[in-house]
């Protein structure tokens, strides 16, 4: 005990091991300086977050400034059509064929070409399409192949319709011997139409979870069965906007069906699909450029261009129906 009194004093004598109740003092203060990067970058974060947030809403104002233009200009072409094209609307002009030298009359014949070349080419382009993008998206290995089958896709998507026209008289009027009729409209605007049904049903196939092919493979089906009785299913709703854009396409084509397709004027409505057939679109283009009195037929040609815009919608809200009924079986 004698041994321990110095020891307790010289620690109360000395500063550095604690206060005069023995205790050990605390650690020297930190030098403040390098709390200043952090003092910094706390006071320079909220301004990089009002710089994110200005820079996003100047994207948002503008992407919302390009649906507004693009609603504008669609508003805005409705607006002159319907406006120097409602006085041709009448009973007679949705029912009748054109008369005297198609100053007068409707357009009967040419709503039922339409229809019947629209529907022929989704008929031709929707099973060809879906079954190209299964064999592209589910059994093609990658590889320079498929790129250059993906290559050739797109390309095609960017050929101008004259183009498909020129082929289809070619191939279906000529080499086929169909002749000008719906059959070889059909199969031709099928072709022009087929690279967006492609990407469509290939980006639907994508889209299906891989759980999806790994649960019912692993109850024992096939490839073939998964595809057919899983995977098409659940990607059918989307597929379905690809026959969308296909019929929005088809419907307004000229020049694909000037050459296969349409003519001039016709009176009688088709007996077969291998009668030639009057169409909203080229009936147009006749008024327009070699009617007998283009100036006397302006209403006439604004309203065949309104009545087409008005017939597409009608088939993209049909389609867009059934799908979504689709989606809620799902």
């Amino acid at each position: 005990m004698r041994d321990c009194i110095p020891v307790r004093e010289s620690m109360r004598a000395d500063p550095m091991r604690g206060d005069d109740h023995g205790s050990v003092s605390d650690p020297p203060k930190r030098n403040s300086v390098p709390n200043a990067a952090p003092t910094a970058g706390r006071r320079a974060a909220p301004a990089r977050v009002s710089s994110r947030r200005l820079r996003q809403r100047f994207f948002f104002a503008v992407f919302k400034g390009a649906a507004v233009l693009n609603g504008l200009a669609l508003g805005i072409v409705l607006f002159f059509l319907v406006k120097n094209g409602w006085r041709a609307f009448s009973w007679t002009f949705l029912t009748q064929a054109p008369r005297n030298s198609m100053t007068e009359g409707g357009v009967f014949p040419c709503i039922v070409g339409t229809l019947s070349l629209s529907l022929g080419a989704l008929l031709v382009a929707f099973p060809m399409g879906v079954a190209s993008a299964v064999y592209l998206s589910e059994y093609a290995r990658a590889g320079r192949m498929l790129r250059f089958i993906r290559f050739g896709i797109n390309n095609l998507a960017g050929v101008p319709s004259v183009v498909f026209g020129l082929f289809g008289l070619a191939l279906f009027v000529t080499w086929f011997k169909f002749g000008v009729s719906i059959v070889s409209g059909a199969f031709t605007l099928g072709a022009l139409t087929l690279p967006v049904i492609i990407g469509a049903a290939e980006e639907a196939l994508r889209a299906v979870p891989g759980t999806y092919r790994e649960a019912s493979l692993a109850l024992g089906s096939t490839q073939w069965q998964t595809i057919y009785r899983v995977v098409l299913p659940a990607a059918l709703p989307s597929m379905l906007t690809g026959a969308i854009l296909g019929i929005s396409r088809a419907a307004g084509e000229t020049a694909a069906i000037m050459f296969t397709a349409a003519v001039f004027f016709t009176p009688h409505l088709p007996g077969s699909i291998f009668d030639p057939v009057m169409a909203l679109p080229y009936h147009i283009y006749v008024l327009a450029t070699a009617g007998t009195e283009i100036e006397a037929t302006r209403h006439l040609q604004y309203g065949t261009a309104l009545l087409l815009i008005v017939l597409v919608l009608g088939m993209n809200l049909a389609a867009i129906w059934y799908r979504a009924r689709l989606r809620k079986r799902r």
